[in-house]
């Protein structure tokens, strides 16, 4: 068998190899392979200067990106995560009746806000602190960021849907009074 189809079988068996290969395991793949080394250092150069390169780590051989192009194989994925029903009371809550603290948040549901609900809304930037409300204590209020303007396609928070809107829409129930929902009173960013 000659060099030159080693040499190949070589390449295709570490191309194809899900994990790193052992320099043993694939000189016992290789028919009549009396120089792995060579084959090794013949592949290593042949690959020196393109776009991915055969790496030798300790007894294993691996094909790689090259490290001068990763930072351009680099892929940023949007990944749709669904708002559990809780973070989605708070995200609205805060919407028509930002800026608002938790304890008042907390009024309107008629239950306490999770810190993993408040976490998901920071982490997505879609509610920051607004300062301190001027009343004892002086708790942190909430509001709404740009993010979350663009997010859902509004240019202003004026154009929250109203009542009659979610109404309609099968969001609200139909007792659902303004005094829940007010984007009259909003603030603007």
């Amino acid at each position: 068998m000659n060099n030159d189809l080693s040499i190949k079988i070589a390449e295709g068996i570490i191309f194809t190899s899900q994990e790193p290969i052992k320099v043993k395991d694939l000189s016992n793949r290789l028919p009549e392979c009396k120089d792995i080394d060579s084959i090794i250092d013949f592949l290593i150069n042949k690959y020196k200067q393109g776009g991915f390169v055969l790496e030798k780590n300790g007894d294993t051989l691996a094909f790689r990106t090259s490290s001068s192009i990763s930072d351009y194989m680099k892929v940023e994925k949007t990944i749709q995560k669904k708002l559990s029903k809780a973070a989605l009371e708070i995200l609205a809550i805060i919407a028509y009746h930002q800026p608002v603290t938790r304890a008042e948040i907390e009024d309107m549901r008629g239950i306490s806000v999770s810190q993993g609900s408040l976490e998901v809304l920071l982490n997505n930037n879609w509610v920051e602190p607004k300062g301190h409300k001027n009343i004892p204590g002086r708790p942190s209020t909430w509001r709404t960021t740009k993010d979350f303007l663009d997010h859902f396609g509004l240019a202003s928070l004026k154009e929250l849907p109203g009542i009659s809107e979610l109404k309609s829409a099968g969001l609200l129930a139909r007792n659902i009074g303004p005094s829940v929902l007010n984007r009259d009173n909003i603030s603007e960013l």
